[in-house]
């Protein structure tokens, strides 16, 4: 299953995108696709066997739209931006100079009946050939400018599939081919024709959605901020070192391997490993640590850092698309791509109202002229009314909108949602259960304490530990060995080394058996422990310690002690969760009485302790099975089985890429007071998205009674086609301002 993203051209509100959706959708092999209204892209999900990428464009073709197939690369993503730039210089342009034409049509056509001064040899009562002819030239360049209205909404009302531009062409056509038939009346000796043209209604309609069509893409650029400053974390070129001497060259060009020297001050333009030199490096718009991270040789390096002190030259280790700035960009459009659950209402009201409206239209103005007795012109203004005022742009954008702001202002605090039911599902969440190791801790351990019985000292505990540690890969055994690197401790040499999984580790050392962990390793191995002995685990273990029981063959020789502190923000965290009404759990391998420990410092009341790692994903389905929600948070290779079986997966983002390709949010801060941030963000963003679509609904069953004459029948006023258009436009930008609103949103660190 291959999945692609494709920039789509040529939509104009929430029924294009559907009908695109449907059209794809239709095709043999595709999984899933999803149209995103507000950032004019498709995310395909497809069986390559059965489908390619030519096949999608054509369809997407056939249904009346562009489509092109995006790599994901920084320069196509500015593109794209720059793009967007230029749709709004064309827009502006293309309302200053339908207005320019505007103003004096609607003051010629509408001066008169409201006691304005007009020149008599353009009045209607005076001269009205000449009073029509002026009109037909004033609408004329209007029309022109915005002749894209009529060529895409009559070619989706042929092809069966209307949207907004169908009714406006529909609404504002009527308007322009009644006058049209009037003029050549008035040319004809008709001259009550004058008094009832509509070019004025025509030509303001259009104009005014122009303005409503720059206002929404001014705004839609708003909510695309986040990537914007991400995308401008990256220097365009890159020094590397071609034939002994240093080039810049295009970012674009540079290649795996390659050598490129960074010098003091500069961004790092590339993720790589650093092969000479060293430098402190400044990580905090990546990682949200302010701290400067001290870098020397071997250790590696990401795109969008900003080097301080040293020079230094590294080899390129990734290649643009997969540098950890560019993932955190692929998560940011991802979850700006892909539609929350609650945007399916929109949706299925969006696929019925446009045809919904042609027919109300249709209805109201034959009911007016035959039922009601009314003329044909009051009753082609209430059809062009209500065309005009039910388009459904704001449901469109009620939902995207809300998500593009939510996500954005996610990513500027660290907090990453991989998609918009990420975002949704978690404000529903009544369960949190945390890691403890890497999540409520540093996750680096060190040894506090070495204890030694049965004549062996301290030095000979830390040797023998060494041994049996020096080919784990375990957060324990590198305490452990970083501990015996202080002390010059040798590891001496081992055979048949043994994992026993969720118990320890043990190794054949100089022909004994040794044997390092927790006590449930020592009861398989038969292992006596002693009473003073076990006052001693159980001391230190309350002291919220890991206390490692170490034997060779059948005797216990030592205890060595390790501690992970907790981090400044768990406890603080915790009691916000806590406060919020949510459940939080603490779930890890450790011992009872370290777990119990920890838990009371944190505060947490609910502790699951000595949890095998392959049953941390049965622990979360059992909570599901009592009809909770939960959400899980945790760092480690052991933790992506329980992050994708909980119903909200939340990755500690300076965990495994295992953990963090396995969850539905990462958190790249590695700060548990940002899940409480990711939990504020999802019910806040959630309640923007239904108050838009509450308005978005609401204004659509006030508006369309109140243009299909509904005041009037009961003495009230008639709705101009210039005020619906106009209604319109602000009812989509009203939305797109509401969604603006959460960029005042405060993380909880902010708070």
């Amino acid at each position: 299953m291959k999945r692609e993203d494709y920039a789509i051209d040529g939509m104009v509100c929430a029924s294009c995108s559907l009908t695109i959706e449907k059209a794809v959708g239709k095709l043999a092999g595709v999984a899933d696709v999803s149209v995103n209204l507000t950032t004019e892209k498709m995310n395909v999900a497809y069986d390559t066997r059965a489908l390619d990428e030519q096949k999608i464009i054509s369809a997407v073709s056939d249904a009346g739209y562009g489509a092109k197939l995006l790599a994901g690369t920084f320069s196509e993503i500015e593109q794209q931006t720059d793009k967007k730039t230029r749709q709004l210089d064309k827009l502006w342009l293309q309302f200053i100079y339908s207005a320019i034409f505007t103003i004096p049509l609607l003051y010629i056509a509408m001066g008169s009946m409201i006691g304005l001064w007009l020149p008599s040899f353009i009045q209607p009562a005076s001269n009205p050939k000449v009073f029509v002819m002026i009109e037909l030239l004033l609408v004329l360049p209007v029309i022109i400018l915005n002749l894209d209205y009529f060529k895409i909404g009559f070619k989706t009302l042929i092809r069966g599939h209307p949207n907004m531009d169908s009714l406006v062409a529909l609404g504002s056509g009527a308007a322009l081919i009644y006058s049209f038939f009037g003029t050549i009346q008035v040319f004809m000796g008709n001259y009550s024709y004058s008094d009832t043209l509509y070019y004025e209604a025509a030509g303001t309609i259009l104009t005014l959605i122009t303005l409503g069509k720059y206002f929404e893409t001014v705004s839609k650029g708003k909510t695309s901020t986040a990537i914007k400053k991400l995308l401008d974390l990256t220097p365009k070129t890159a020094n590397v070192i071609i034939n002994g001497q240093g080039k810049e060259i295009s970012l674009a060009d540079v290649k795996l391997e390659n050598i490129v020297i960074v010098r003091p001050g500069q961004k790092i333009p590339v993720d790589g490993q650093i092969i000479e030199g060293n430098s402190t490096v400044d990580e905090s718009l990546l990682t949200g640590e302010s701290m400067p991270v001290t870098k020397k040789i071997g250790d590696d390096v990401f795109a969008g850092s900003l080097n301080q002190s040293g020079t230094f030259e590294l080899k390129v280790t990734k290649n643009q698309k997969e540098t950890v700035l560019a993932q955190i960009i692929k998560l940011v459009e991802n979850a700006q791509a892909q539609k929350a659950p609650i945007a399916k209402i929109a949706d299925k009201v969006s696929a019925i109202f446009v045809p919904v409206v042609i027919t109300l239209a249709l209805l109201a103005g034959l009911g007016w002229y035959f039922i009601g007795g009314e003329s044909f012109s009051f009753s082609l203004t209430i059809m062009i009314a209500v065309l005009v005022i039910a388009c459904p742009c704001a449901l469109g954008l009620a939902t995207p909108t809300a998500i593009m702001v939510g996500t954005g202002k996610g990513a500027d605090n660290g907090v990453f949602f991989k998609s918009g039911t990420a975002l949704e599902s978690l404000q529903n969440v009544q369960t949190i259960v945390l890691d403890k190791t890497g999540t409520i801790t540093t996750g680096i351990p060190s040894v506090t304490d070495i204890v030694s019985f049965n004549n062996f000292t301290k030095q000979s505990v830390l040797e023998l530990a060494t041994a049996l540690e020096y080919n784990s890969e375990h957060p324990l055994a590198k305490a452990i060995m970083m501990y015996a690197k202080e002390y010059n401790v040798n590891a001496m040499k081992t055979s048949n080394f043994q994992l026993v999984e969720g118990k320890g580790i043990q190794a054949v050392v100089d022909s004994s058996t040794a044997s390092l962990g927790n006590e449930s390793l020592m009861e398989v191995n038969k292992i006596n422990i002693l009473p003073q002995v076990k006052l001693q685990v159980d001391k230190l273990a309350l002291q919220g310690k890991t206390p490692l029981l170490l034997a060779l063959d059948t005797r216990l020789v030592g205890i060595i002690a390790i501690s992970d502190p907790v981090k400044n923000s768990s406890r603080a965290a915790i009691s916000k969760l806590q406060d919020a009404g949510l459940e939080v759990i603490m779930m890890t391998g450790d011992n009872k009485k370290t777990a119990a420990a920890i838990a009371k410092q944190v505060g947490i009341k609910v502790v699951k302790s000595e949890v095998m790692p392959a049953d941390k994903a049965q622990n979360i389905q059992a909570l599901q099975a009592s009809g909770k929600l939960v959400s899980m948070v945790g760092d480690g290779i052991n933790d992506a089985p329980a992050l994708a079986q909980a119903d909200v997966g939340i990755a500690i983002g300076s965990g495994t890429d295992v953990a963090v390709a396995a969850a539905d949010i990462v958190l790249f801060n590695s700060n548990l007071l940002d899940v409480v941030t990711a939990y504020r963000l999802s019910r806040v963003t959630i309640r923007n998205i239904k108050e838009n679509l509450f308005w978005a609904f609401a204004y659509n069953i006030l508006g369309i009674p109140v243009a299909m004459g509904g005041l009037f029948l009961f003495g009230g006023p008639l709705l101009n086609p210039m005020i619906a258009g106009a209604a319109m436009s602000f009812s989509s930008v009203s939305v797109l301002l509401n969604a603006l609103r959460l960029r005042s949103f405060k993380s909880s660190e902010e708070m």
